[in-house]
């Protein structure tokens, strides 16, 4: 075979720098979140053992619905630049989880009961009036990333679903440990999400490892999984820089009074 018929893979494997073994390359995207994930910041320490004020509390329901109401957004600009009905048909029921049916209600329908029963009117945490610019410049540079990045790299950005199943069951456990407004109805977001994820990330993974088939590809996807990680961190880094530690709420973020059902 001519060089100039080998494929990439082959190439890397003459110049020895061969894709890692499928077993070699998810050790290594499941070692990123063994290190990098949010689960490890100081704002979740504070809110799994009940260390949050109610304050706290609700600019944390406040900011995340951000990135929970953009979760669909990311899921339809991803699915427009599909063109294998097979995997627009794989990718959809995650639009359809967040943004609900005709018969049931989605992940921001739940997210908004959260707002409630924490003591905030939904009506003002889905207007967004309170959402910091720090929360926007995360959540936009992942939707964006989705829109414009390569397919692989895409998928891979999705796999922090890979250790969401942890955070889920710690979460409801220290909430309904420490809180008053925890229960089974507020907490339905998270409970749901331990059944949906699996389902996800299990495909999420499969196509990653069978179409990281070169090293450069498994090195793109890492790094795609990095930049996740990335922007679950440093929505915790604004808001506990603005609400815990020093406790200075920027321009345009939620004052601790506005929204307040009575």
């Amino acid at each position: 075979m001519s060089t100039g018929a080998m494929s990439t893979a082959s190439l890397d494997a003459a110049r020895g720098t061969g894709p890692q073994s499928r077993q070699a390359f998810e050790d290594r995207l499941r070692a990123i979140g063994a290190a990098r994930y949010h689960d490890k910041h100081p704002f979740h320490h504070l809110l799994h053992s009940g260390q949050c004020s109610p304050v706290q509390v609700r600019a944390w329901v406040i900011n995340r619905y951000y990135y929970q109401s953009r979760i669909p957004m990311k899921d339809a600009a991803f699915m427009s630049r599909i063109a294998d009905p097979a995997l627009r048909r794989a990718w959809r029921s995650r639009i359809e989880d967040h943004d609900g049916t005709n018969e049931h209600d989605g992940g921001i329908a739940r997210w908004l009961r959260l707002a409630e029963a924490v003591g905030l009117d939904p009506a003002y945490v889905a207007s967004e009036r309170g959402i910091m610019a720090g929360t926007k410049f995360a959540v936009d540079a992942y939707v964006r990333f989705v829109r414009e990045m390569p397919l692989l790299d895409a998928v891979a950005s999705s796999l922090t679903e890979l250790f969401a199943p942890k955070i889920h069951s710690q979460r409801i456990e220290g909430l309904l440990k420490h809180y008053d407004f925890a229960n089974e109805s507020s907490l339905a977001y998270f409970s749901t999400r331990l059944t949906q994820a699996p389902k996800d990330v299990a495909f999420g993974l499969a196509y990653v490892l069978d179409h990281a088939d070169t090293l450069e590809k498994q090195d793109a996807a890492a790094a795609a999984l990095t930049f996740k990680t990335d922007v679950l961190w440093s929505q915790l880094d604004a808001l506990y820089s603005a609400y815990v530690e020093p406790g200075r709420i920027p321009p345009g973020g939620w004052d601790g009074n506005e929204g307040l059902l009575t």
